[in-house]
């Protein structure tokens, strides 16, 4: 089946009529990828949200700045969020297991890769993909922090400059739906 088989686009207003976007970056498991059909890679993704930036609608996530997802986010400028339904928790756990810099990792995973009308790459298996242009990237200044909790977690984060997290904000251009997932 072609990806117009498989999904149907809905707009970036539509996804809370479908999804809790709370579950969606708090409780779901998805997969953060970017590259394309010759070379791409997957990440699991952990927190994150959505809002308006400069007054559309965008997404946010978290990054290691040592991820090789990041790194081809920031050559490719586009990436993909692809949410699964709880059956692919295993392969979400595996993405965040393995390295993609060295190793196969995207062949070894069993879910199916498949091109967006746009060029990127996400997977069959997704219930929700959610395609991203790259906005900015920024890594917070621990002193930025004011609540106990988030400078605990930033101080136990940044013991070294590889763990410092940077934060991608991206454009959302596309969203879509499977279509035994659509209401």
């Amino acid at each position: 089946m072609n990806f117009e088989q498989l999904f149907n686009q809905i707009s970036p207003d539509d996804i809370c009529d479908h999804f809790n976007i709370f579950e969606l970056v708090g409780k779901d498991f998805y997969a953060i990828t970017a590259g394309n059909k010759d070379h791409y890679n997957s990440m699991i993704g952990s927190g994150g949200g959505f809002g308006l930036f400069f007054k559309k609608p965008t997404t946010w996530c978290l990054f290691r700045k040592d991820r090789y997802t990041l790194e081809l986010i920031q050559k490719e400028q586009a990436y993909t969020l692809s949410f699964f339904p709880n059956e692919y928790k295993e392969q979400m756990l595996f993405l965040g297991r393995k390295s993609g810099r060295d190793s196969k990792k995207m062949k070894e995973v069993q879910l199916t890769g498949i091109q967006s009308p746009s060029g990127n790459m996400t997977f069959k298996e997704s219930k929700l993909i959610i395609e991203c242009t790259l906005t900015a990237i920024t890594t917070p200044n621990p002193n930025d922090f004011y609540s106990q909790e988030s400078k605990d977690y930033i101080d136990e984060a940044y013991k070294d400059v590889n763990d410092y997290r940077s934060l991608v904000f991206g454009l959302i251009t596309h969203v879509w739906i499977k279509k035994d997932n659509d209401k």
